[in-house]
C-alpha cells in the first residue's frame, strides 16, 4: 500500500480518496508526491 502526501500541505493523504479524485481533501492542491525511504549505507571494514 503505497502512502501519499500533499506537496503544498505536507499532509497524508488516503489512498482510498485517491480513488475518487487526485486532490489533496485538506487544501485541494493536485500536487501529490510518493515519499521514498532513506537508504542508508554502511562500509565494510
Amino acid at each position: 500500500m503505497a502512502e501519499y502526501k500533499c506537496f503544498n500541505c505536507n499532509k497524508k493523504v488516503a489512498q482510498d480518496y485517491l480513488r475518487k479524485r487526485i486532490r489533496c481533501p485538506y487544501c485541494g492542491s493536485k500536487m501529490l508526491f510518493k515519499p521514498r525511504a532513506t537508504i542508508t549505507k554502511v562500509k565494510a571494514r
